[in-house]
């Protein structure tokens, strides 16, 4: 399977969460579901990612991962482009890779997944890149899932 990355849009990421679109004027913008939690004992997490830029062209991928009961939020520090890849969690269980969906976002866009959602690992893609990482844990079991998946290839411009 193959398929063609999309511009990040609010409108096309919205079943799998949030874009956040960092200010380009002075004010503030609330973004609530950055901070979705379903487990009443997670405490907060605030981490700091860089990533080295990812040459693979088209990039090939065979694992997708998940955070059931956490939104993840990634918020741009200094990026340029990046790879969104989500897929909505099958009724049988596991990601529905049906729904693969692929996003290019720009350095002054950032993303939260709604719980449950899976998706492809934290990849840039002109140079390497910096996020600010904010999810729910308690230190085990439910924080994260990864699970392979049948291969599938991303063509990016």
């Amino acid at each position: 399977m193959e398929i063609q990355p999309q511009p990040l849009t609010q409108e096309a990421f919205a079943p799998f969460g949030e874009v956040i679109d960092v200010p380009s004027e002075p004010g503030r913008t609330y973004y609530e579901e950055a901070l979705g939690n379903l487990r009443p004992n997670a405490r907060p997490s605030l981490s700091l990612a860089v990533r080295a830029e990812t040459p693979d062209r088209p990039l090939k991928a065979d694992l997708l991962e998940r955070h059931e009961y956490s939104s993840q939020t990634f918020v741009p520090i200094d990026v340029a482009r990046w790879l969104i890849v989500v897929a909505p969690h099958a009724t049988a269980g596991g990601p529905d890779l049906a729904g693969l969906k692929a996003f290019i976002a720009t350095g002054k866009q950032g993303v939260t997944y709604k719980p449950n959602t899976w998706h492809h690992g934290l990849t840039v893609l002109d140079k390497p890149g910096r996020f600010a990482v904010f999810m729910w844990r308690v230190g085990g079991k439910g924080d994260e899932e990864f699970v392979p998946v049948a291969p599938f290839t991303i063509r990016i411009p």
